[in-house]
């Protein structure tokens, strides 16, 4: 059994939160810098691709968020079943990491009451999501997820005789509907099975996996590989400008679902994408 503080969670979230708002991940600036050099010079797409790569550039050089829409914070939490956590409730240590960093780091406070539109004024609550898993470490992931891509995002209830086929149609379908208003070149997460809940969470969980990595069942890559090529084939490319590159990349995770069932989740990821993650052990 091992200890670990609500201090030390609290803290590894304010770095999580502060790191992950001023920069892109490796993984995004090489799939820009490809999508860059994929374009002909003078055209509009390789203009706005040099523009958000220069920008990201300046953003971790004065230490200034990449963004200004710093998102709601998303936690993706892997705590071990034999890890023992002292102090305050995870999840009022989590926020309480994330209501420091985004006070501290001066980055836009974004949540609010869906009714009155009161803004919480801290950005708190986080949207916190826990697995218990073997072990005695505790495993978190932070996105901060902007909403002019997350607005864009789409739930499908699909009937089971649609098959891979209407998998791939719906991907397609989400995205060209976005059109240019999620900012794109986009990163697209997949849920596929599991229930109405659980299909949109796993959607959320395939945008922390690197651009360009390939999901292990060799079925599910292949719907990664042909949906990533119909979209890029839509020619919407960087910020709407046309191109070749519509999206960065798609990742799929699945689940089991049930045999009257295929729930499908599309969520979309604007350009800018930005995850950190850490284990305390």
């Amino acid at each position: 059994m091992r200890t670990i503080s609500s201090e030390q969670i609290e803290q590894a979230v304010y770095e999580l939160a502060k790191n992950a708002c001023l920069r892109l991940t490796p993984s995004c600036l090489c799939a820009l810098n490809a999508a860059a050099a994929a374009e002909e010079k003078d055209s509009a797409a390789a203009f706005a691709l040099r523009t958000v790569l220069q920008n990201a550039d300046t953003a971790a050089k004065e230490k200034m968020a990449v963004c200004q829409d710093t998102g709601y914070a998303v936690i993706l939490a892997e705590i071990g079943q034999d890890v023992h956590i002292k102090g305050k409730l995870f999840s009022d240590a989590v926020n309480s990491g994330v209501r420091h960093a985004y006070e501290d780091f001066c980055f836009r406070k974004s949540i609010c009451d869906p009714i009155t539109r009161v803004n919480t004024a801290d950005n708190t609550p986080a949207s916190v999501h826990t697995e218990i898993v073997s072990g005695d470490r505790i495993t978190l992931t932070f996105l901060p997820k902007g909403f002019g891509s997350e607005n864009m995002s789409r739930l499908f209830m699909l009937t089971p005789a649609k098959g891979v086929p209407g998998i791939i149609d719906s991907i397609v379908e989400t995205v060209r509907l976005a059109g240019s208003k999620p900012c794109p070149p986009v990163y697209v997460g997949v849920g596929i099975g599991g229930t109405f809940d659980t299909c949109a969470f796993l959607a959320k969980k395939a945008l922390t996996r690197e651009i360009g990595s390939a999901n292990p069942r060799e079925d599910i890559a292949a719907i990664e590989r042909e949906a990533l090529k119909r979209i890029n084939a839509l020619h919407i490319g960087a910020q709407g400008f046309g191109g070749k590159t519509t999206a960065l990349g798609v990742s799929c995770e699945w689940a089991p679902t049930h045999i009257a069932g295929l729930p499908v989740a599309v969520n979309i990821q604007c350009h800018c994408v930005r995850c950190e993650k850490i284990t305390l052990e």
